[in-house]
């Protein structure tokens, strides 16, 4: 997988470069580069932003900047006008690999980084994203729905945000273009976002984790997805707090239906839009039992709650 990250502050994804989204970037199992929006400027100043038209408080990042910038990294021939200038020398775009590097260091990677050509095709899929507080929560089936992406660009806002007629802009010209928000907060930037959104994608890459059965059983993971059951280990007994009996009893498939339980339980209790949205065909005996006990109606197409 290739991912392009396009920023104003492209060194925030140093941090990619650790743990296991760092190895597997130097197994070649995804490609991650960070770019710097202002590269593809043409002014002495550098300006990405401009004041909103109709008038109003801080600034909205200019069409012109991130045109040039997407034309060049989705390889999209859209803008039949792109010239020599709009494809610049980008000194500030950083392969991410290695996230401990000092400023003098990275300043060389980067341009070794820039005699590289791009590797974006004309010919492949690519998937542009937007972070932005507005738009439809990301959730785990779009992290796995675009973990089989071959080509992600991220498009990371700042101050009042991005002009609306970017994304309307390349939807018009076939790219798949998806907006996205974390959370109902806002931050000062798409970066966070962008870093979230970016580690629950890769982590479903084949090979990624070292252990794939660990990623089965998680929260949101499935066709029904649950809130996952709670973990412990050793030692049995921690000031006074013992592990549940049943999980040192060796009976597998009693182990097996207490977490299911507690899934269920907790789900219902912190997350009850999760259980109104299983399919009560797909919903065992005990399954059906426990819900009931939660004081859920599992007669219907999808469960529902009854009133106390």
């Amino acid at each position: 997988m290739d991912i392009d990250i396009v920023s104003v502050f492209p060194e925030y994804f140093d941090v990619l470069g650790l743990s296991l989204l760092g190895k597997a970037q130097e197994h070649g199992l995804v490609r991650i580069a960070a770019h710097n929006l202002r590269d593809w400027t043409h002014d002495v100043h550098h300006s990405v932003d401009d004041t909103p038209v109709g008038g109003g408080a801080g600034m909205v990042m200019k069409p012109e900047v991130w045109g040039a910038c997407l034309d060049e990294l989705l390889g999209s021939g859209a803008s039949g006008n792109i010239t020599g200038d709009d494809c610049a020398d980008h000194a500030n775009t950083t392969h991410v690999g290695t996230a401990t590097q000092s400023a003098s260091t990275r300043s060389a990677t980067t341009e070794s980084a820039l005699t590289q050509p791009s590797t974006t095709s004309l010919t492949r899929h690519s998937t542009l994203i937007f972070p932005n507080p507005s738009a439809p929560l990301f959730t785990q089936r779009d992290a796995t729905e675009l973990s089989h992406a071959e080509h992600l660009v991220f498009a990371c806002g700042r101050y009042e945000g991005y002009d609306a007629r970017i994304p309307e802009y390349y939807r018009a010209q076939g790219v798949d273009v998806r907006e996205y928000s974390i959370g109902d907060y806002v931050l000062n930037g798409g970066e966070v976002a962008v870093s979230v959104m970016l580690e629950a994608i890769t982590r479903l890459l084949p090979g990624f984790m070292g252990n794939p059965e660990s990623i089965v059983e998680e929260s949101y993971t499935g066709g029904d997805a649950l809130l996952e059951h709670r973990q412990y280990t050793k030692p049995a007994v921690w000031r006074s707090l013992a592990v549940p009996d049943v999980l040192l009893s060796g009976d597998h498939a009693k182990v097996d239906r207490f977490r299911r339980d507690e899934a269920l339980e907790r789900t219902a209790r912190i997350r009850p839009d999760l259980i109104s949205a299983l399919d009560c065909g797909r919903l065992d005996k005990a399954d059906r039992k426990t819900l009931m006990t939660l004081g859920w109606e599992v007669s219907g197409a999808y469960p529902r709650r009854l009133k106390r």
